[in-house]
C-alpha cells in the first residue's frame, strides 16, 4: 500500500464497488463483474506468490480446477442445496487446493527459473488428466452440476456479486499484510536475488512454499465460485491452460508486485472478455484472445511497469517538476533501493541479536 497504493482512493473504490450493483442493476452487467471480481481474486493471490517472489508460476490452474471440483463434489456428497450453504463451502475448497500445493509446490520450488515454470505447467497437465480419469470422482468428461440457486432472476447475480467482492477484500488485506511485513521483505529479497537473500539468512525454502500455499488458497476459492457461478464443472472448464495466461496478464497489466494492480488489470481485462462474449457470442472468445495478444505487446513496449507502478512513478516526476513537495523534504530515493536497505537492516539486525 505504501509503495503505489492511495488509501483515499481504495475506499473510494470500495464505496463504488458495494453501490455497483444497486446502480447498474443489469444482469448482464452485474454478471460482467461478477466474473471480473471472481478474477480478481485469483489474480490478487497469484501476485502474493509470483509478484513478491519473482517466480512465474503457469499452474495455478490446477488449484482453480481443484476448488472448483471440491465444491462441487462436497455439494453433491453432503446433500448441499443450492442457496447461500454452498458459499460456506468456499473456505473448504480454498484449503483443499492448498493442500494440493503442499506437495507440488515443495517439488517445484526445488528448482528455479525455466525449470520452476516447466514443473508449474507439468503439474497442470497432470491433474487435467486426473479429472479425465478418475470418473468416479468427476465423473469424467461429462461433468458435475451444483444446486442451483432459487433467487429470481433479477437478483441472482447479487449474492455472487456480495461474496466475490468479500473474498477479493480479504485477499487484498492479505496481501497488504504480506507486503508490509518482514516476512514480505524476505519474499522481496528473494525476488530482487535470491542467493543473496540466503547470505542475509532469510529462509528462502519456508518463505517461498508459504507464499506458494497461500496464492493457492485464494485461487482455490476464485475456483469454487467461479464454479458455483456457472453451475456445472468439466475438467477442460476448470482445468483451463488460458486461465494462467489470464491472471499472469492481469498482474502484469496493472502491476507486478503491487497490490492494487492486478485488481486493477483483472476488470479490465476479464470484463473486456465477456464483453467480447456477450456481444459476439461463441465468436467472442476468440477476440477475446486477440485482445490479450494485443494488450501484452502494448505493456510490455509502453508500460513494462504496469499501468499502477508506471501511473505512481509519472505523478511523482509530474508532482516534482510542479514543485508542490517541500523545499526542505529529503531526496526521494528510488522505492527498490529503499526496499533493499529495509530488508538488509532488518535481517542483518535479526543476525546480530541471534
Amino acid at each position: 500500500m505504501k509503495k503505489y497504493g492511495m488509501p483515499g482512493l481504495l475506499v473510494l473504490l470500495l464505496i463504488m464497488f458495494i453501490a455497483f450493483p444497486v446502480v447498474f442493476s443489469n444482469p448482464a452487467v452485474t454478471g460482467i463483474i461478477v466474473f471480473s471480481l471472481i478474477f480478481a481474486v485469483a489474480a490478487t493471490g497469484w501476485n502474493i506468490f509470483s509478484g513478491y517472489t519473482g517466480y512465474i508460476a503457469l499452474g495455478h490452474a490446477a488449484y482453480f480446477g481443484v476448488g472448483a471440483y471440491t465444491i462441487t463434489i462436497l455439494s453433491l456428497d453432503w446433500h448441499v442445496p443450492g442457496g447461500y450453504l454452498p458459499f460456506l463451502l468456499l473456505p473448504l475448497a480454498g484449503l483443499v487446493a492448498a493442500a494440493f500445493a503442499v506437495p507440488l509446490g515443495w517439488i517445484a520450488l526445488r528448482t528455479r527459473r525455466h525449470t520452476f515454470v516447466v514443473i508449474t505447467v507439468a503439474t497442470f497437465f497432470i491433474l487435467q488428466l486426473m479429472a479425465y480419469n478418475l470418473k468416479g470422482l468427476t465423473n469424467g468428461s461429462t461433468g458435475l452440476s451444483l444446486p442451483i440457486p432459487d433467487w429470481s432472476g433479477d437478483v441472482f447475480n447479487l449474492p455472487f456479486y456480495y461474496v466475490s467482492l468479500f473474498m477479493l477484500l480479504v485477499a487484498l488485506g492479505v496481501s497488504w499484510w504480506i507486503r508490509n511485513s518482514k516476512y514480505g521483505l524476505g519474499l522481496l529479497a528473494i525476488r530482487d536475488d535470491e542467493d543473496r537473500a540466503l547470505g542475509l539468512g532469510i529462509k528462502t525454502e519456508p518463505f517461498k512454499l508459504v507464499a506458494f500455499i497461500i496464492s493457492a488458497f485464494f485461487v482455490g476459492m476464485a475456483g469454487a465460485m467461479y464454479a458455483y457461478f456457472i453451475g456445472s464443472v468439466y475438467p477442460p472448464f476448470a482445468f483451463d491452460a488460458l486461465f494462467d495466461l489470464a491472471i499472469a496478464l492481469m498482474a502484469f497489466l496493472g502491476g507486478l508486485g503491487s497490490l492494487s494492480g492486478p485488481i486493477l488489470g483483472a476488470l479490465v481485462l476479464e470484463s473486456a472478455q465477456q464483453y467480447f462474449v456477450l456481444q459476439f457470442s461463441s465468436s467472442g472468445y476468440g477476440y477475446y484472445l486477440i485482445v490479450y495478444g494485443v494488450l501484452f505487446l502494448v505493456i510490455i513496449l509502453l508500460l513494462p511497469q504496469g499501468i499502477v507502478p508506471t501511473l505512481h512513478t509519472k505523478w511523482l516526476t509530474w508532482a516534482r517538476s510542479r514543485g508542490t513537495e517541500e523545499r526542505n523534504s529529503p531526496v526521494v530515493i528510488p522505492t527498490d533501493q529503499l526496499e533493499e536497505a529495509f530488508i538488509e537492516e532488518a535481517f542483518i539486525t535479526e543476525g546480530k541479536e541471534g
